[in-house]
């Protein structure tokens, strides 16, 4: 039997385990990246492993997300990254420079190599042929240090495609689309590969977009091949000679295949509060349109901003509307302006923004009171955009501008013919922004410099054989991690402090949760289905396991937040019948006996105390991962390995 592009990738970086479906592997790991929203958090990680240098092929740290410097606490972490940045041998990224996806895509990304970031959209990489995937801190530190990122080997999913978009019509909306045939849960344990003739017709930045959404899907990653369209990027950026041909066996297996005719799609759009709550633009023509948002690391490359400067050219924006701008990165930026395109986009009354994550994590440009803001993101989780009751749409920049022209959600097919957009042979380059390391010589003499609102992350708490708890919160399904540790301007400063982010903590589903769990000493949080979903922040790990939290039961988790569980230290359980989930009600008194035996055989009971009842639970535990809750987290298992 053949194998698919993953499979191939996995088999030459495996280093432990079989590529067996549901199984453990441990890959070797080539590139790394961060961003400073969890990046002082892994380096404190990778601080205490004792680790001189980073012993990966290359690893990079970007500051995109805290880049509004409202106080010192954002200025301080960025000092600090790039302080142990030269020290430790990793490339930094300066503020300005762009958002780590799309200056990773430029200047740093391979075929057929592997990469983990502590970003859930890290499989942007993908769009180039990378196997790239998104975890939690503890796991880019220890890959930092040399060490294996374990998964569960995926399934494989083949998505077909066939045809050529028709004008108006974008990989945005290819991404919408298969959200809407999988739903946001459809993806849990697959690698989506994308392949068929109609992928020719796409280029490296529209599979990128496509990669990159396939993060909301639950998918472990998503990847195209690397062929001639990926070398000729490649080129462009001044690095052909890092291309290699990558593709599928011809008797290559999957578990599921999908077929997309890409010219039967139209215009999607996801409504509020999900990616996958899709409907056609065209349905909901007429909604009154107060914001507009373009940008972010779906939607932000050099080919979508001069999409997005011939549709504005020669037009005003509705007085209506308030519309944002920001470039994925500085070469884009630099590019807009020597064409002139940044002229079109700032004489139609839009604003450009900083070559950042910006408005799509909550860092500013939050809509008004119950505004509906259309944006060009990968997310509109209930309370993200900054708004508690703003309504956020997903759409394709195409879509964004006619609802910035008209004032309302409008079918882009009716502005008329599509303007042709010719890509540049050659993208400019510019990598005065990126910051070598200094030698090993050198960085023997170096300083980390640290900041007061940089606090430890918090003690490891082995887990014991017995636990009872108060059930301190019961949440529904769907629970991501924007609504466990919440982004914004407000509270993304404090990143690297746990003790003060930890009073922000499920503050959209209970703003009592965090003093309660404090007094209740140590708890259980109760949980309904792709519990965890959105982000790979860590901190919605961290920050519980500061406030007390010792066990979540749920009905399913998602596949990062289950990972950053495990490596906190805090016990991840399911119903072993989901409709056990409604016979619990905050505030009961909860046991679990005998849990050492429990993680070996895979059953547990949880007893209630106050109900009287006895609910069996279930776990899939390694061996590996036994080892960590027992010694109390990742951090602690590794030293304990390394001593």
């Amino acid at each position: 039997m053949g194998l698919t592009i993953a499979q191939k990738i996995i088999k030459e970086h495996l280093l432990k385990g079989e590529m067996v479906a549901g199984s453990e592997i441990a890959l070797r790991i080539d590139q790394t990246l961060t961003q400073d929203a969890t990046g002082t958090m892994a380096y404190l990680e990778f601080e205490t492993m004792g680790i001189d240098r980073v012993r990966t092929e290359r690893s990079v740290a970007y500051i995109d997300h805290n880049t509004l410097q409202s106080g010192f606490e954002n200025a301080d972490d960025h000092r600090f990254i790039q302080s142990i940045a030269k020290k430790y041998g990793i490339y930094f990224s300066r503020p300005g420079n762009g958002i780590c996806h799309q200056v990773h895509l430029e200047r740093f990304g391979i075929p057929g190599k592997t990469l983990i970031g502590s970003d859930s959209h890290t499989p942007t990489g993908g769009g180039i042929g990378m196997l790239a995937f998104g975890a939690g801190g503890l796991d880019v530190a220890v890959a930092m240090g040399g060490g294996a990122y374990y998964i569960t080997m995926p399934k494989m999913i083949k998505v077909n495609l066939t045809g050529k978009l028709r004008p108006f019509v974008t990989a945005k909306d290819v991404s919408l689309e298969i959200l809407r045939i999988l739903s946001v849960k459809g993806g849990v344990g697959y690698i989506i590969e994308w392949g068929g003739e109609g992928i020719k017709s796409l280029s490296v930045p529209e599979r990128a977009t496509i990669t990159n959404m396939g993060t909301e899907l639950g998918a472990t990653t998503s990847i195209f091949p690397s062929d001639e369209i990926t070398k000729a990027f490649l080129e462009a950026e001044g690095r052909g000679e890092v291309w290699k041909p990558l593709e599928s066996d011809a008797d290559a297996e999957y578990d599921r295949v999908i077929d997309i005719d890409l010219s039967t799609l139209e215009p999607l759009i996801a409504k509020p509060h999900s990616p996958d709550n899709i409907a056609k633009v065209s349905d909901l023509k007429g909604t009154k349109v107060d914001q507009v948002c373009i940008g972010s690391c779906t939607n932000s490359s050099l080919l979508d901003m001069l999409k997005v400067a011939a549709l504005l050219r020669g037009k005003t924006i509705s007085p209506d509307v308030s519309l944002s701008i920001s470039p994925g990165s500085k070469q884009v930026l630099a590019m807009l302006a020597d064409c002139g395109a940044l002229s079109d986009i700032l004489a139609s009354g839009a604003r450009v923004l900083e070559c950042a994550c910006g408005p799509c994590i909550g860092m500013g440009f939050s809509p008004n009171s119950a505004g509906v803001s259309l944006r060009t993101f990968n997310r509109n989780f209930e309370g993200r955009s900054g708004t508690a009751d703003g309504k956020v749409y997903l759409v394709s920049p195409e879509t964004a501008v006619a609802a910035a022209i008209t004032g309302y959600i409008t079918d882009p097919t009716l502005l008329g013919e599509m303007p042709t957009v010719e890509m540049p042979e050659q993208f400019k380059i510019d990598d005065s922004a990126i910051i070598a390391p200094a030698t090993p010589d050198e960085a023997k003499e170096l300083e980390v410099l640290r900041g007061p609102n940089i606090k430890k992350f918090p003690d490891a708490k082995p887990q014991e054989n017995e636990l009872s708890a108060e059930l301190v919160l019961k949440v529904e399904d769907n629970i991501t991690t924007d609504h466990i540790m919440p982004a914004g301007a407000k509270i993304l400063p404090y990143r690297s402090n746990i003790p003060y982010l930890s009073q922000f903590c499920f503050g959209v589903c209970d703003k009592t949760f965090p003093e309660r769990a404090l007094a209740a000493g140590q708890s259980i949080i109760v949980g309904g289905s792709n519990y965890g979903q959105g982000s790979s922040r860590e901190h919605a790990a961290l920050v519980p396991l500061y406030l007390g939290v010792r066990a979540v039961i749920t009905k399913s988790f998602a596949r990062i937040h289950i990972a950053n569980l495990i490596n906190a230290g805090i016990m991840p359980l399911t119903f072993e019948n989901p409709a056990d989930y409604d016979k619990l009600e905050q505030g009961d008194r909860l046991t679990i006996k005998n849990i050492y035996e429990g993680m070996e055989s895979g059953k547990m009971t949880l007893i209630d105390e106050t109900k009287g009842l006895e609910l069996p639970l279930v776990c899939s535990f390694t061996e590996r991962q036994i080892a960590i809750l027992k010694a109390g987290s990742l951090l602690a298992y590794t030293k304990e390995e390394n001593a």
